[in-house]
């Protein structure tokens, strides 16, 4: 008992000499915790259920279609790459404009985040539908994927600024803590996704059989879905959050101020994202050349790993709304306070996911893959193997993910983003080209490669929440 004690009590979180009043009890803690993480997990965790059923759909149209697909991911991912980091400097102000009381700043914020968005959409989306062949190839497609991934790439480029705009509202909500909106949102989006790859990929009830390019066009339709919830949430006046509530009517011009703030908060976060997006894009490139066969069993690992993760993301969206917060609220001690019991709980899940991804994985793998298909033998087995490092990556993976959470919310961006250099951009691909590439030691070698950046990451996020800088970032 003492041990659990010294562990989640909220008390043996702060030292005497750091508190600035009174702290919340230990059940009071959890409890303001987990209303803001519960949503955002279910969100997150069902989206990637969800994702997962998409590829089982486009499993069973062999392992090259596997690979076409997620061939076309990590370009995505780069596109993305400048709104994600927009998306952090968003979430982050918005959550201290709400820990100051300050809701028109709020507004402001995210009507310039919409503005901006839009503009830059327009540009990456027309350069993608225009080199969607040459990238594809860049990326590494082989002959037996290069048209599937170009045709997938393409449609999805098509659908670019709906998703871009939804991320960008969502991104405001989750700063005040609102996260039942967007678990919402994206639920329903990955619903109709799924209702539309069941009709265009097969071809049922009267509907073209469009294969790969189905499962792009359906969730196209998903994101169109998701983009029409998240609107109607914002601008209702019947809205239970009204902190963010937008109307039409509003000034919608760029003002200079608040364009400054979310190019300071999401600038370090475009480096960030960059480095991340090609240090796995040159890591799926090594892996792609291992041959098709590997790189559909990278594919259903990846899915694994990808659930996984938003266990501990889900944890650290609370974490971040909070610390924002509080970090408004001048109150850096209960700042401390929520971070550490959203590591506490993201330690106990990552146990509980090693647990079950050991005992379960070769059933979890044939989901994906067709066991009485002959042509997915190797797949198969490499994809076993590599469920067994999704496991050992849990702890630090989750416990990682929190602790930059915390540290995106008080502002501390070019923190972590220079961590994400040295670990996703620097280590993971270059590791990863000496195992594979010089040594030819293989996908497993590759593979160890993540968990050594993901361990470094651990302990760099880790040491900086423990010090103090990070209480009196400006935002």
């Amino acid at each position: 008992m003492n041990i659990f004690r010294r562990l989640f009590a909220v008390d043996r979180m702060v030292k005497p000499e750091h508190s600035r009043g009174e702290l919340v009890g230990t059940k009071e803690a959890y409890r303001t915790l987990l209303a803001i993480a519960i949503p955002s997990i279910i969100e997150m965790v069902f989206v990637s259920l969800i994702g997962s059923v998409d590829v089982v759909m486009v499993g069973r149209l062999g392992y090259e279609a596997i690979a076409a697909v997620g061939l076309a991911s990590q370009p995505r991912m780069i596109m993305l790459s400048l709104f994600l980091a927009m998306n952090v400097g968003i979430t982050a102000i918005v959550a201290r404009r709400r820990g100051e009381d300050r809701p028109d700043e709020a507004k402001q914020t995210l009507r310039n985040a919409l503005v901006l968005v839009m503009g830059l959409t327009a540009v990456v989306t027309t350069l993608a539908i225009v080199f969607s062949r040459q990238i594809m190839i860049f990326a590494g497609a082989q002959e037996d994927t290069i048209e599937m991934a170009a045709d997938y790439f393409r449609i999805m480029s098509y659908f670019l600024p709906v998703n871009t705009l939804t991320m960008c509202i969502n991104a405001a909500q989750r700063g005040v803590g609102n996260t039942r909106t967007t678990m919402v949102a994206n639920l329903a989006a990955n619903i109709v996704n799924v209702g539309f790859d069941i009709l265009l990929i097969y071809g049922y009830w009267g509907f073209p059989k469009l294969g790969v390019a189905g499962d792009a066009w359906a969730s196209g339709i998903g994101f169109c879905v998701g983009l029409a919830i998240s609107i109607i949430a914002l601008v209702s006046k019947n809205s239970e959050n009204s902190f963010l509530r937008v109307s039409f009517k509003d000034n919608w011009r760029l003002r200079k101020d608040t364009v400054l703030s979310i190019i300071k908060m999401g600038g370090n976060s475009v480096i960030e994202q960059v480095a991340q997006r090609v240090g796995i894009f040159i890591y799926a490139i090594v892996i792609a050349n291992l041959g098709t066969a590997v790189f559909a069993a990278h594919q259903v690992g990846m899915q694994f790993l990808s659930f996984s993760f938003h266990f501990g993301n889900g944890l650290a969206v609370a974490s971040t709304s909070l610390v924002g917060q509080m970090l408004g609220k001048k109150r850096p001690d209960l700042a401390i306070i929520y971070g550490k019991c959203s590591q506490r709980l993201a330690l106990i899940i990552s146990i509980a996911l090693a647990t079950c991804i050991v005992v379960f994985r070769t059933p979890l793998v044939s989901v994906f893959l067709n066991k009485n298909e002959p042509a997915n033998a190797e797949a198969i087995a490499i994809a076993v193997n590599l469920l067994l490092m999704v496991a050992l990556f849990q702890p630090p993976q989750t416990s990682a993910v929190v602790y930059s959470g915390c540290l995106r919310g008080a502002g501390d961006n070019l923190y972590v983003a220079l961590v994400m250099i040295i670990c996703v951009g620097v280590v993971r691909p270059v590791l990863s080209v000496l195992a594979v590439t010089v040594f030819g030691l293989g996908i497993m070698w590759a593979w160890g490669a993540t968990f050594v950046d993901m361990c470094m990451r651990l302990i760099l996020s880790y040491r900086r929440f423990a010090g103090s800088k990070w209480h009196d970032k400006q935002v």
